[in-house]
Parts: C-alpha cells; sequence; structure tokens
C-alpha cells in the first residue's frame, strides 16, 4: 500500500468519496475521467444519465489535475489509485493520451495500432488501454448519408485525435491521406504508422493548397475552431464546392471552418457526431452493455444549451 500514499491516492480516494456521499449510492460503479482543464465535460452527463435509464447505479468523476493540483508524471499513480478504489475504468485526456501508455498493463489492439489511449477498461487489478475515439470517428462519417466519398483525403492534425481519425480513415479506405501538422516529423511518423491495402498512400505534406484543391474532403483534427482558438486550420478559400469537411471540434458545433465551408457548397460533419459515438464505445467498455445512442445525443445536447465557454472537454478528442 506505500505506494498508493500520497497526494495522488489520498485525493482521488476523497474525490470518490465525495462524489459517493452526493449520490448517496456508495456502492454504483464508480469511473472518471483523467486530465487537465475538464470542468465543462460532457461526459459526466452523458454517462451517469444513460446509467439511470438502464438501472445502472453509475458515478462519473472528474479527476482534474489542474484543480487537484496534481502534476503530470502522477498519472500512473492516479491510473493505480483508481484499480485500488475500485474504479470501473476511467477516460484519459489531454495531456496523457500517450503518456499514460506505460502505466497499463496491457493495450487493445487498435490502442497499440494507434498508439494512443483514451479509454482505461480496470478488472482484476489489471488496467486495459483502449481506443474509442477512432471508432467514433469511423462512425460519424459512415452514418453521413449519401455516403462521403473517401478516395483522397486531407487530415489536419497529427496528435493523438489525428492519430484515431487517420487509422478510422485508413480502415475506411481511404485512397490516399495526406496529413498536416505544424510539427512535420510528427506528421510523418504517423503517415509511417498506418497501415493499409496495396492502394492505399499515407503521406505527409506541406503543399496545404495543393492537396485541398486535389482533395474530396478535409478533416480538421487540431483545437483550432474552439471558442479559445478561434479561426481555421487553413484559409477556406482553399475548398470548393462538392467537396465534405468534417471537425472534431463539438464546441461550438459549427465551428467557423464548417460554417466557412457550408456557405461555399460543401457537406459538413460536425464533431459531435464522434463525440457521442465515442462516448457510446467507453459506456459499453466499462459496463459490458450497448447505450443508447439516441439517449447519449439527448445528453449531450443538453449539456450543451446554454454553454457558451470553451469547452475542454474537447481536448479528449484533439491531444
Amino acid at each position: 500500500m506505500e505506494e498508493f500514499r500520497g497526494s495522488a491516492f489520498d485525493r482521488l480516494r476523497a474525490l470518490a468519496g465525495e462524489s459517493a456521499g452526493a449520490s448517496r449510492d456508495p456502492g454504483a460503479l464508480l469511473v472518471g475521467l483523467a486530465g487537465r482543464g475538464i470542468q465543462a465535460s460532457r461526459s459526466p452527463i452523458m454517462h451517469e444519465r444513460e446509467g439511470r435509464s438502464l438501472g445502472i447505479p453509475y458515478r462519473y468523476v472528474l479527476i482534474d489535475f489542474d484543480t487537484l493540483g496534481l502534476d503530470d508524471p502522477e498519472i500512473g499513480a492516479v491510473v493505480r489509485a483508481a484499480s485500488r478504489l475500485g474504479f470501473a475504468g476511467l477516460n484519459v485526456t489531454h495531456p496523457f493520451k500517450q503518456a499514460v501508455i506505460p502505466s497499463l498493463d496491457a493495450l487493445s489492439p487498435e490502442a497499440d495500432l494507434i498508439g494512443a489511449v483514451n479509454t482505461v477498461v480496470m478488472r482484476d487489478g489489471r488496467s486495459i488501454g483502449h481506443n474509442t475515439d477512432s471508432w467514433g470517428f469511423a462512425e460519424s462519417l459512415r452514418q453521413a448519408a449519401p455516403a462521403l466519398p473517401i478516395e483522397r483525403v486531407v487530415l489536419f492534425g497529427a496528435g493523438g485525435a489525428g492519430a484515431a481519425v487517420a487509422h478510422a480513415l485508413a480502415q475506411l479506405g481511404a485512397g490516399r491521406l495526406a496529413i498536416v501538422d505544424q510539427d512535420t516529423e510528427r506528421a510523418k511518423a504517423l503517415a509511417g504508422r498506418l497501415r493499409g491495402g496495396p492502394a492505399q498512400r499515407f503521406e505527409a505534406t506541406t503543399e496545404v493548397e495543393a492537396e485541398i484543391a486535389r482533395a474530396e474532403g478535409v478533416v480538421n483534427a487540431t483545437p483550432v475552431g474552439m471558442a479559445g482558438h478561434p479561426g481555421t486550420p487553413f484559409p477556406t478559400r482553399f475548398l470548393s464546392a462538392g467537396q465534405w469537411v468534417a471537425d472534431i471540434v463539438y464546441f461550438p458545433e459549427r465551428t467557423e471552418l464548417l460554417r466557412a465551408a457550408g456557405a461555399i457548397g460543401c457537406r459538413v460533419v460536425p464533431g459531435s457526431g464522434m463525440a457521442v459515438y465515442q462516448a457510446a464505445r467507453a459506456f459499453e467498455l466499462f459496463t459490458g452493455i450497448k447505450p443508447s445512442l439516441e439517449r447519449l445525443r439527448a445528453a449531450f445536447d443538453d449539456r450543451s444549451k446554454g454553454h457558451a465557454q470553451f469547452d475542454s472537454d474537447l481536448i479528449s478528442h484533439i491531444r
């Protein structure tokens, strides 16, 4: 027990205790979100409301390193403490989606391939890392009607979210994926990790205007467009009618990029779909029960109403 003593364990135990007192059900399934600046998260309302709908006592706590005064290297201690305290699992957001990996006992094949974790399932003293972001993004594209062409796609962002989106596009069969990132080496590294068929090409690029001109679709997997990071990741004059544009930013749901793209005549895919779908997969991993997408979406929308501040839970998709 010695390794669990100290700020991480004590503060997490106090947080779990406070939540139990507030819910008046100390036997509830306990899940948390570990990250920084996450007080505006939509995850608690989606998970807890769906739990109630299914008759599952469910508590979802925010393990905000900012408000708890924890240092980044304590993420491993938080994972071990959560396991010891009986958590069913954790969602993981910025800046820990890659940093958490050495503290886990194993990774799902998809998380191992992507190199990022946003969901940790705790069973029998073991912590297993998963990535539900990739499936969430893929599902948001699959639900588009009519189907979106993906022969040539440009992706902005090669961080944790960009990696998940890139793998989703590769699995969906994108013919050529051009990856743009401020860190060109990171974009090259991501392109090199992607797996696809012999007809698929994955490349890093700095030729933004030319690549967009040739593309059928463009995806933003950067923070640009959030309330705290206004603007667009590229000049929207590069777009043309008939293309599609997806943004993983979900607050605001209609980002400056999507508004401009829609005005040009592009089909747009907002980030809210990815947010709901990744939460659905995480809920199923934690509980073993498939949730209602309609109820999750309703909870997401309820949380959005009147909320005009920067939504920091968005970081769970972006970094």
